[in-house]
């Protein structure tokens, strides 16, 4: 007898229907039929029982008794997937997560920006440069950042490079996070091949401390996977939907859809109209999901995103990511914070201290003060404990190499400084030492919030 099939799948393609911001323009819809069919004969990039297991952390996380810390690359690159690489940001979140966990004395929830965040959205669809208009980068999972007609040509060949390109990475990232790399008893190791600087000498006097806790663990014979494992998620932004709708999955236990490009998904400020195609196709989805929240997102905006994407009101399901801007953060989110709680709402509320400080310099450069973003971090968590809520996490756009790329820190990045190792093909990243340096202060924070 033939199944039937459950509603929700049937209505996976209802966001058709609705305006699909920050979408390309392919010049041959032929081309990406042939490359979503191709996508969607593909194995999945993550399982559903990972995704329900993040789920159940980001609700402990929600309640208070976890802590999420979720960073990566601005837009990944295909170029940049190189081993080292991956090897280099995987090690500066586990630094981060060992800071805060030892600093805080809580679990944190490790989730990349990596492994799918190939895709940007942009101010404007071209880019002039001397005269010469052509369509704006969108990053590699579209068209290629020279700017030349040719490069720039939105390109459905690469989205099978995305996927692929993010199969390898998480291939990596598993061996790295399951293969003895994550071992706590490793923790020095870890800082191997960054600069000396005062962040990894505050981080080399907390891993002495911890060798100390692990060799009196051992003398007690406890032993345990969770000293040589760890658990690591990835995520980004649901952007392109060309991409992630070939990729939803129906679990075979449950009959329910699964978007296997990621772990998380999250929504942009660009993109969370409550009537677009965006909310209405992850809200069809079983995964987590993120929302952004600039400085002009209402009560009445935040409650109507949780009552189409969270009707059960189910711990873990929905992650609130605001990016306020530092001299905003103190005035617009306190008020967000009650509405939402006295409507009897508990979503996962997470910072983005980077998108709302970006600026310019005179030489073009777009950078980001970290004073501005440790303000914001500050703000954000000021404000939790004003109304009386959990600050959840943070979300850093951040690499594991020493760029210049944003301005100050304890190297005292400044704008002459900038141009010496700008790498970024969108948005400045916090380097290795300004990572540390964030987690740090936010272990500090979390502290004072318990």
């Amino acid at each position: 007898m033939a199944q039937s099939v459950p509603a929700n799948v049937l209505e996976l393609d209802s966001y058709r229907e609705l305006v699909a911001k920050q979408q390309p323009t392919w010049s041959d819809p032929a081309a990406v039929a042939a490359a979503s069919a191709d996508l969607a004969s593909q194995p999945p990039l993550v399982f559903a029982g990972e995704v329900d297991r993040l789920r159940d952390r980001l609700a402990a996380a929600a309640r208070g008794e976890a802590f999420l810390l979720q960073g990566g690359d601005c837009a990944e690159t295909f170029a940049a997937a190189t081993a080292d690489k991956i090897r280099d940001r995987v090690k500066t979140l586990l630094q981060m997560a060992v800071v805060l966990t030892y600093g805080a004395s809580m679990p944190v929830i490790k989730v990349g920006r990596m492994a799918g965040q190939f895709a940007k959205p942009r101010s404007s669809d071209t880019e002039t440069r001397n005269g010469v208009t052509l369509p704006a980068y969108r990053g590699d999972i579209v068209n290629g950042y020279e700017f030349t007609p040719e490069a720039r040509t939105a390109d459905p060949a690469r989205l099978l490079r995305g996927y692929h390109v993010s199969a390898s990475t998480l291939n990596l990232i598993r061996a790295f996070t399951q293969g003895g790399f994550a071992d706590l008893r490793q923790v020095h190791a870890w800082n191997q091949g960054f600069i000396s600087n005062t962040a990894n000498q505050r981080y080399e006097d907390l891993a002495a401390e911890i060798d100390r806790a692990l060799r009196f663990m051992e003398a007690c014979g406890v032993e345990s996977a969770a000293l040589s494992q760890t658990e690591f998620y990835v995520s980004h932004e649901a952007l392109l939907l060309d991409y992630e709708r070939p990729l939803v999955r129906v679990d075979s236990r449950t009959g329910t859809p699964y978007g296997t490009s990621g772990h998380m998904l999250w929504i942009g400020e660009r993109t969370r109209d409550i009537d677009g195609a965006h909310v209405e196709f992850l809200s069809k989805l079983r995964n987590p999901i993120g929302v952004k929240l600039g400085p002009t997102a209402s009560v009445d905006d935040a409650l109507r995103l949780i009552d189409k994407l969270d009707p059960e009101r189910e711990p873990g399901r929905l992650t609130f990511i605001t990016r306020m801007g530092a001299q905003r953060i103190r005035d617009v989110l306190p008020a967000l914070l009650e509405g939402v709680r006295d409507a009897g709402s508990t979503p996962l509320w997470v910072t983005d201290p980077m998108h709302g400080n970006g600026i310019t310099t005179a030489t073009g450069y777009k950078t980001r003060r970290f004073d501005d973003v440790m303000n914001e971090l500050l703000g954000f968590f000021e404000a939790h404990r004003e109304v009386g809520t959990f600050p959840g996490g943070v979300h850093i756009e951040l690499t594991g190499d020493d760029v210049t790329e944003c301005l100050g820190g304890s190297e005292n990045i400044d704008e002459a400084t900038l141009a010496t190792r700008y790498e970024s093909l969108c948005d400045p990243r916090l380097n290795h030492m300004q990572s540390l340096e964030l987690a740090f202060l936010v272990a500090e924070e979390l502290k004072r919030s318990r």
